[in-house]
């Protein structure tokens, strides 16, 4: 007598067991998914958050969001910081919105046209203070130089 012939499925389970993984491995699929939605939407929020806490602040400071650079600088220490930190917040909510909406060029378009009005300083905080920049994300600092080049001839950052 030899021995009794085995079928795939005897040798691999059931077709209720094998029923039973593939739902399992559809739902792990699922709440892979659904953590990767919802880490986005989170970004997403978070973004929006910054940007509108940033047009906030380009509200309450007109004279930060249109600056005369050349008087702020002749100004009061305190204007000359708080401009700073208002260029900063500028380019984290810029920061945070290209990356959470890259495939949306509205936003990018957005930052653009603020970013202009503070080349000047940033050309200049550029030159005194080289690491500056690198505080930001590789594409803002892309983005930033890229927008200086551009803008002026006069804002020479050296080696990039």
């Amino acid at each position: 007598m030899g021995q009794p012939s085995i079928f795939w499925w005897q040798k691999y389970g059931t077709l209720a067991q094998m029923a039973q993984a593939s739902v399992a491995l559809l739902g792990f699929a699922a709440i892979l998914f659904q953590i990767n939605e919802i880490g986005s939407n989170n970004r997403a929020v978070s973004a929006r958050q910054a940007f509108l806490g940033y047009t906030d602040l380009a509200f309450k400071n007109p004279k930060f969001s249109l600056p005369d650079y050349d008087a702020i600088k002749a100004g009061p220490r305190d204007d000359q910081v708080q401009y700073e930190n208002f260029v900063s917040y500028f380019l984290y909510a810029c920061e945070e919105a290209t990356a959470a909406f890259a495939d949306r060029n509205e936003w990018l378009a957005s930052c653009d046209y603020d970013l202009k009005p503070h080349l000047p300083f940033l050309c200049e905080k550029s030159r005194a203070e080289p690491a500056y920049l690198e505080t930001y994300n590789a594409d803002t600092q892309q983005w930033v130089k890229a927008s200086m080049k551009t803008a002026s001839a006069d804002c020479k950052l050296g080696k990039t």
